[in-house]
């Protein structure tokens, strides 16, 4: 029974998807000259249709194989980089969704996006490897930047016996690094924050009782790698507000046009991303648009939701190009979501970037203080990443911590339409805020622990009671997972002994 209902879930978001690109597939079926849909394709399957995909790849620049109607290994590289490329998920195989892409007077072409990218980046040229696939283009040198961090180590509930930290329910960390490794990278190690790991997924936790914010789960079970030391869970979950009792929107999209946006994973996606978004609102929900490149621009002054074709209008006319004035763009928005603030509404910032700003204020320390600085007028600031090369995490992740917003990290179309409408909920309607977690040991019991994860977000014990130390917003729906090594008292592990870090492997 549950994997019928997880295999429902999986059909539902795959047919919704595939509504939302139906026009795409109608308009390619009724020009009479493309093929219909009526199978998925994979690597052994053999037919005309096989072959028709072959020509269409060829036609578009991703395969230069021969046309002969079977699907091997060389069809299969080209379409996972076709589907790459236009922010599907790089599977490999000929699905519906796919199908209505690759049909569609909207699939970008190689020529295309080599042509974009010269454009955009010097010395970038293409070259093509086995069965027609780009090779990756050389970037001239990766400027990733993401922000410093000691991994915990053990504490003796002697000396510390209060563990004090702020709850975060940020994924970005997750995605990206699915993202390196599905594109073969090296994991940077401080790209690694292993509570976004956890509260990437979602766990059957206890709901919360009649009347309180949270449900709490607890458990205990022997540490898989230390057989000396236990393993402690606390889960919370939030409880869910159902559609028709959500509050009024007031939403400012803050879309970063900027040079560095000029690449088939980002403006493109980011476009596609709000596209899904727009079906979720209400009709009485106001839109905003501000863009930011080497200055600010604002396209739409609180248009309501129910003005679906201006809304698309302007974000599908997005153009990239300049630098990246962000701060000034992210002070518009916030002054357009005050002028459009809605009382005890969703009042809301999304901003979509790469997080490369390198116009006026740029530093991650300023940019927390004006997200600071405003979210005490009720406005709140989430942030969508995108794209890698030149991607700054460390920024990002701040504006998000400081703005009482989440952050997520959008690398196809699907991880969008997670965070943008299978957890609208969670990603927009906060229904815990400043929350905070202590766990008190008892040095009887316990005599060491180490928090796993969580290390830019710790706290001195007597922050717990400071409203003025911010603490974490949890959404609709959210779940929280913590998760403790604990040594219990008699336990031979000498804790006092061991230095906990990341320790970088060497390539193989």
């Amino acid at each position: 029974d549950h994997m019928n209902r997880a295999f429902i879930r999986i059909l539902t978001a795959s047919l919704s998807l595939l509504l939302m690109l139906s026009p795409l597939i109608n308009a390619a079926v009724a020009a009479g000259s493309n093929p219909v849909f009526d199978r998925e394709l994979k690597q052994g399957d053999e037919g005309e249709d096989v072959r028709a995909l072959q020509e269409r790849l060829q036609a578009l620049g991703y395969f230069a194989g021969a046309a002969d109607g079977r699907f091997g290994s060389d069809t299969g590289k080209a379409l996972a980089e076709f589907q790459r490329q236009n922010g599907l998920l790089a599977s490999g195989m000929l699905d519906e969704i796919t199908f209505g892409v690759l049909w569609s007077p909207q699939a970008r072409a190689f020529e295309q996006l080599t042509r974009e990218a010269a454009d955009g980046f010097s010395g970038m040229m293409p070259s093509f490897g086995m069965g027609g696939i780009p090779a990756p283009m050389a970037i001239e040198f990766n400027t990733n930047e993401y922000g410093y961090f000691r991994e915990n180590g053990f504490l003796s509930t002697l000396t510390s016996p209060l563990s004090t930290f702020a709850a975060d329910v940020d994924t970005a960390s997750y995605a990206q690094l699915r993202a390196m490794i599905l594109r073969g990278e090296t994991v940077p190690a401080d790209s690694v924050r292993v509570e976004e790991m956890l509260n990437y997924f979602h766990y059957d936790y206890a709901k919360p009782r009649d009347g309180e914010p949270l449900g709490v789960t607890m458990e205990l079970a022997r540490t898989p790698w230390n057989k000396d030391t236990l393993l402690l869970l606390i889960g919370l979950r939030a409880d869910d507000i159902p559609s028709e009792e959500r509050p009024a929107q007031n939403l400012v999209f803050l879309i970063d046009v900027s040079g560095s946006m000029d690449s088939p994973d980002k403006l493109p996606l980011v476009k596609r991303a709000f596209m899904l978004l727009l079906d979720e609102l209400s009709p009485e929900d106001t839109v905003s648009i501000v863009t930011y490149a080497s200055r600010d621009e604002v396209l739409l002054d609180g248009v309501k939701a129910s003005e679906k074709i201006k809304i698309m209008e302007a974000i599908e006319g997005l153009t990239a190009g300049g630098a990246t004035a962000g701060a000034a763009g992210i002070q518009t928005a916030y002054e357009l979501a005050g002028k459009h603030f809605a009382p005890d509404g969703n009042n809301r910032v999304l901003l979509a970037t790469d997080g490369d700003l390198n116009v006026g204020v740029s530093d991650e320390g300023a940019l927390a203080r004006m997200a600071e600085e405003n979210k005490t007028a009720g406005i709140a600031l989430s942030v969508l990443g995108f794209g890698d090369g030149n991607y700054k995490d460390n920024k990002l992740e701040a504006l998000a911590n400081h703005g009482d917003g989440n952050y997520s990290y959008i690398d196809t179309i699907y991880e969008a339409r997670r965070a943008l409408v299978e957890e609208i909920g969670a990603t927009f309607f906060t229904v815990a805020k400043d929350v905070k977690l202590q766990v008190d040991f008892n040095p009887a019991r316990i005599i060491g622990y180490r928090l796993i994860g969580y290390e830019n977000r710790l706290m001195q014990a007597e922050d717990f009671a400071d409203d003025t130390n911010d603490g974490g917003e949890i959404g609709s729906g959210h779940r929280v997972t913590v998760m403790y090594e604990l040594v219990p008292a008699g336990s031979a592990f000498d804790f006092g002994a061991v230095e906990s870090k990341y320790s970088t492997a060497a390539p193989a």
